[in-house]
């Protein structure tokens, strides 16, 4: 008989003892800029590669689109039960250098702190379930089932060439999924808002302008009418499914104890959020414009579908009398989430608090990620990873180092518990 807590202890103690070497990966990482776009993952994929084969352990390679590198590598058997740990090499680019305390490639450490372009969204979190691999397996830690580590470079822009290109191509399958997107410590997300995004183009007649409104019609002022119909999306009152009721309950109390600064944001979860992104149209002030583009995010609660959406649009548009396509694009996805009584789930969230001794549990995340795609092939998936929240895509990221060694504490112990299960 196995003694799963001898051998969680085992691994638990393991990353303590190398934390130096896995604080070091993590820098390693930030120093590569992956930013996305442009999206080349060559030099950070050959990286992770040459990290683990250090440690004896094979890598497949699948390039899904130029330089665009999927790896994975998996370790135990193929009798028993399958988990797969899956993470972004791609970062959001650096933006204004300027405006940037310190470089955002330094991967430096300072005061406690990781610091750099990635350092929360997620090369902290990649470096932990890399690191957690390899010391499964240099420990020899016989698993009754798989561990594999599917690492993609396509997740910031919405892109196809990540996590849904491997599972289209049925490259990575399991029975669980952890990807170590950033978390609040004690708080993974097991359910995201979905996500709607479209470009509104409206159509007008060229003229004079100063003939203008009496000549022509004008695509910018229809397009302002148009937003105005849009942002009634938020008024819309929507009846949650009762399987997610304790879901929002839970994440509000979340948002309201736990993230205190997130108070204010509580409507989110029960509401379409509408965000105009981008306008573009004209040509000169003195024509009259013949037409203007707009670019929307939505964010879709549960209860509500994007065919319900966009039916809602074209009926409030329709009614305006302008001349208009719509064109969806970008993140697309419902609502969706995963049992919190999941193995999955339960594994994770049970070594959070095993290993912070803090009460853990999982919450809904207002945002969306790769944790859909895992959830549209019926594999289970969670998410959690370092981060300091308030940075994520902002300047300045970082992340506390001690939080990185909590996670992978965490990774490591979970795999015991879930391949272990009857």
């Amino acid at each position: 008989m196995v003694n799963k807590q001898e051998l969680k202890d085992k691994v638990i103690k393991e990353v303590e003892a190398c934390k130096e070497e896995l604080i070091d990966l993590c820098s390693s990482l930030i120093k590569i800029p992956s930013e996305n776009p442009p999206g080349d993952s060559t030099e950070i994929s050959r990286f992770i590669e040459n990290y683990l084969k250090k440690f004896g352990t094979e890598v497949d390679f699948y390039e899904s689109a130029d330089k665009m590198y999927n790896l994975v590598s998996s370790i135990g058997s193929e009798e028993g039960k399958h988990l797969i740990y899956c993470g972004h090499t791609d970062v959001v680019p650096a933006g204004n250098l300027e405006k940037w305390d310190f470089d955002p490639f330094s991967g430096e450490v300072k005061d406690g702190w990781m610091l750099g372009r990635g350092a929360s969204d997620m090369k902290a979190g990649l470096s932990g379930i890399i690191f957690a691999f390899t010391i499964l397996k240099r420990l020899q830690i016989k698993l009754p089932g798989k561990l594999s580590l599917a690492i993609v470079p396509d997740e910031e822009t919405g892109g196809d060439y990540g996590v849904p290109w491997l599972l289209k191509n049925k490259i990575i399958h399991g029975d669980g999924c952890l990807i170590a997107e950033p978390s609040s410590p004690y708080n993974p997300t097991v359910a995201q808002k979905g996500s709607y995004w479209f470009e509104l183009e409206v159509f007008g007649e060229p003229g004079h302008g100063s003939l203008s409104p009496l000549a022509g019609k004008n695509a910018i002022t229809d397009a302002v009418r148009a937003i105005r119909e849009i942002q009634k999306l938020w008024d819309i009152q929507i009846k949650m499914p009762e399987e997610v009721e304790q879901l929002i309950h839970v994440s509000q109390k979340y948002m309201r104890e736990v993230e205190k600064d997130r108070e204010a944001f509580m409507p989110v979860l029960e509401h379409i959020t509408v965000n105009i992104g981008t306008i573009e149209g004209g040509t000169k002030s003195n024509v009259i414009p013949e037409n203007c583009k707009v670019k929307v995010d939505c964010r879709l609660p549960f209860g509500i579908t994007e065919k319900e959406v966009t039916d809602f649009l074209h009926e409030k548009l329709g009614e305006l009398g302008i001349d208009y396509k719509i064109r969806p694009f970008g993140f697309r996805s419902n609502a969706n989430f995963t049992d919190s009584n999941d193995p999955v789930c339960k594994a994770i969230v049970d070594n959070i608090s095993s290993v912070t001794g803090h009460e853990a549990y999982g919450v809904m995340q207002w945002a969306s990620s790769d944790a859909r795609h895992f959830r549209d092939y019926n594999i289970p998936v969670l998410q959690y990873g370092p981060a300091f929240l308030p940075t994520i895509h902002g300047y300045n990221e970082r992340v506390q180092v001690e939080q990185i060694i909590t996670c992978a504490k965490v990774y490591a112990a979970a795999v015991i518990d879930f391949l272990y299960a009857e």
